[in-house]
């Protein structure tokens, strides 16, 4: 299945982005790469390849370990939020653009 480029402009549309005509072309070019090497990835014999849940290893093939160094950073102690100490309202707010006082103020995006 080939990307056209009536795709492109209605996901563009949706997205509500506006791209030039430079910018389709691009886009249409990279969608109908990555479709075309998916379907050269299909084309692979992968019967004897066992199903998987996760293709990453974040606690090690060992289950004596308590998991691997690559994914140490992921995992921290579970604390109740009361113990922590947050970000105060004011400092939260100070850099913001807009705000009440007590919330930021966002401009409303979708007018459709």
């Amino acid at each position: 299945m080939k990307v056209t480029e009536k795709d492109v402009a209605y996901v563009a549309d949706l997205a509500n982005l506006e791209l030039t005509a430079e910018e389709r072309t691009g886009m249409l070019r990279d969608l109908n790469s990555i479709l075309d090497y998916i379907d050269r990835l299909n084309e692979l014999d992968t019967s004897d390849v066992p199903p998987m849940a996760q293709v990453s290893d974040p606690y090690g093939v060992d289950e004596s370990k308590q998991g691997s160094k690559r994914f140490a950073y992921a995992s921290r102690e579970d604390v109740a939020e009361g113990l922590r100490r947050s970000l105060p309202q004011e400092a939260a707010l100070g850099n913001a653009p807009d705000s009440d006082g007590a919330f930021f103020l966002v401009p409303k995006v979708i007018e459709r």
